[in-house]
């Protein structure tokens, strides 16, 4: 096995709250906390194998040297890779699939009842002195709504979106999902396959789960939050710029809709100028939702596998078609 030097150019992603497991078996290590744009040249020259969560990867690059033999995206998806550009080159780009399936899965639930029991609003005002001042053991300023006998309206059923719809069968929720290529019906019901309009119309939570692409990139407008239940929520852990954040805005202001949990915006970092950085009933977490202790131990597992797998010349997840021996 020839080794070379393994890149991390923003290893401060993933994080030292659990063990990694021994990448010096490939090479010398060299893990960098976060990479700016303009440092990114110097700190891949001379790597063999690169491995990046979000620091974008140009094969071409002028910096990059025969040594480079393989990048592995950390995680499934890989939009910041050059993946045709390391086609040309004979370098196989791996990802690493469906690694953070339950940690997404307890962040949208954990959304959605933030929000349909507004447990943080309630504890603000439990710290203002708001119970205390009640003479009502059941102080409540806030409506509680159960999910039982809701329906829920997923967008997109792959790993997460199909995880998703379990849970909430779980829960009594009637389930809803639109997925614009056939899917296998699950074997639970109620259950349904509809078009985009009529699950935003009948959705009493829409949660997205579907890739950020050409035809979905800002469909969430002002059209479909018009048909949108005036109760309803809007749950996205999927990709920002699935959502036209000023039209969700206008509909939160305006109390067109009962709110929205985001875990994913058009920007990341968060802009300090986000049109929903304020807006009301509308909870924002910072691109969180993969990030569980035993999901990111799975995501440096597997991407440990990937190299191992790619060094005895058999790839596996590989997303630009290059499956070559290593040499």
């Amino acid at each position: 096995m020839r080794k070379g030097t393994v890149v991390f150019p923003d290893a401060g992603s993933i994080g030292e709250d659990f063990a990694w497991p021994d990448f010096s078996d490939f090479g010398e290590v060299v893990m960098y906390d976060r990479t700016l744009p303009e440092q990114t040249e110097e700190r891949i020259r001379n790597a063999a194998f690169i491995l990046t969560k979000k620091v974008a990867v140009t094969p071409g690059h002028p910096a990059v040297t025969p040594a480079l033999r393989y990048i592995g995206a950390l995680g499934t998806g890989f939009n910041h890779v050059d993946i045709m550009g390391a086609a040309a080159r004979g370098i196989p780009v791996c990802n690493v699939p469906d690694y953070s399936t339950p940690s997404v899965v307890q962040h949208v639930f954990t959304l959605i009842m933030l929000l349909s029991s507004h447990a943080c609003e309630l504890t603000a005002s439990v710290r203002r002195g708001g119970w205390s001042k009640s003479r009502r053991f059941r102080y409540r300023d806030k409506p509680f709504y159960e999910l039982h006998g809701k329906t829920l309206g997923v967008v997109g059923f792959g790993n997460i979106g199909s995880r998703v719809a379990r849970v909430a069968h779980g829960f009594g929720m009637h389930v809803l999902a639109y997925a614009p290529r056939p899917k296998p019906v699950p074997d639970f019901r109620p259950f349904d396959f509809v078009g985009l309009d009529d699950l935003f119309a009948r959705s009493d939570v829409v949660s997205l789960h579907c890739p950020l692409n050409r035809a979905s990139e800002g469909m969430v407008n002002a059209r479909l939050l018009g048909l949108m239940k005036k109760q309803a929520l809007l749950i996205n852990t999927a990709r920002g710029p699935l959502i036209n954040e000023r039209d969700l805005l206008d509909a939160l202001k305006e109390e067109r809709i009962g709110g929205a949990g985001l875990d994913v915006v058009v920007v990341e970092p968060m802009a300090d100028d986000n049109p929903l950085r304020f807006a009301p009933n509308c909870i924002i977490t910072p691109h969180a939702a993969w990030c569980g202790v035993e999901s990111r131990m799975r995501l440096m597992q597997a991407a440990y596998d990937n190299i191992r797998a790619f060094l005895d010349g058999a790839p596996v997840n590989v997303v630009n078609g290059v499956a070559r021996r290593a040499d």
